[in-house]
């Protein structure tokens, strides 16, 4: 399956997604909507609220209620980006300026917000103690992994096990939230629940790897973000993490400097170093295990064309080049 074959599987119910945050985008106050709609149509993939279809299709309960929920989660997904875009001071995010950039930190900042109440609104409506309290907690959990991610920053002796708890926080856990909340909200058994929180989860964490790894090796118009970015902001990634455990202090040493001082000025020698020691090839790897556990949490589904398509998209998401 290709991303085009898994879309199809949920088209009717995508293209009702769309609608929905176009409705839920109104504002009284036009700038708020202006921006909001900016971010939410620059091109962005939709995995999450995708993950919502496809578990509520794979147990036969794609509705409405899923719709919705679909919504919620893309709304709190578009927030993440409007914060994160201005605690990183990015200034292109899919090949687009960012918010930020075109409007500046305080209205970015607000219609974050803003994004981030509709969706509560909406998560209300749903009217399903179970999903507000998957989604609710993992809010707190994202923001503590941005938080934890910025006092990271610049710190060359950030651990493994201290990375991998960052990248759950910051970009699995809405992964994880958006199979788990699903689950809770077509009242699956508890065990199903439990799985589909683990694929969402190990899914997540390999999307997040792969990232790690384009940022050294991705093509940076079609990524529609800038190769380096994350050693630029002085961001201690895993091919660095795993370079500095296994280089010679020559390449220990340039690559504390390169994390410390943040910039591109050493990314030709530091890129050598992360090819050399293979930490390109241990990253992809990780990302790999991720994703056959993912596929193996998803056993206890019934076999359906969405089972299929939630195992594919496992695949797609550690061989893409964007």
């Amino acid at each position: 399956m290709q991303i085009q074959d898994i879309l199809a599987v949920v088209s009717d119910e995508f293209q009702a997604v769309d609608r929905l945050i176009h409705t839920q985008l109104a504002s009284r106050v036009p700038l708020v909507e202006k921006i909001a709609d900016y971010i939410v149509s620059s091109g962005g993939k939709r995995i999450r609220p995708l993950l919502v279809l496809m578990t509520a299709k794979a147990f036969g309960q794609c509705n409405e209620q899923a719709v919705k929920l679909a919504t919620v989660i893309e709304f709190l997904h578009t927030a993440t980006l409007l914060h994160d875009d201005v605690v990183d001071t990015s200034d292109m995010r899919r090949g687009n300026p960012t918010a930020n950039a075109k409007w500046g930190n305080a209205p970015s900042v607000l219609v974050g917000d803003f994004l981030y109440s509709r969706a509560f609104t909406m998560m209300v409506e749903l009217g399903s103690l179970p999903t507000m309290n998957i989604l609710s907690n993992a809010t707190c959990v994202i923001a503590e992994g941005e938080v934890l991610q910025l006092t990271n920053v610049k710190n060359p002796d950030t651990s493994e096990a201290q990375y991998m708890d960052v990248i759950h926080g910051k970009t699995a856990m809405l992964f994880e939230a958006s199979t788990h909340a699903a689950a809770a909200l077509l009242q699956c058994t508890p065990e199903q629940s439990r799985a589909m929180q683990e694929y969402g989860k190990e899914l997540g964490m390999a999307f997040q790897l792969i990232d790690d790894v384009l940022d050294y090796e991705g093509d940076a118009e079609a990524m529609g973000k800038n190769v380096g970015d994350d050693l630029a902001e002085g961001k201690p990634t895993l091919p660095l993490i795993h370079a500095m455990a296994h280089g010679n202090e020559q390449q220990r040493s340039l690559i504390r400097s390169a994390i410390r001082k943040g910039g591109l000025d050493d990314m030709a020698d530091v890129l050598n170093a992360v090819r050399e020691l293979g930490s390109l090839e241990y990253t992809r790897q990780k990302a790999y295990d991720c994703a056959d556990r993912a596929q193996a949490h998803l056993q206890l589904l019934p076999d359906s064309e969405a089972k299929e398509a939630l195992r594919a998209l496992a695949l797609l998401a550690v061989k893409r080049n964007t």
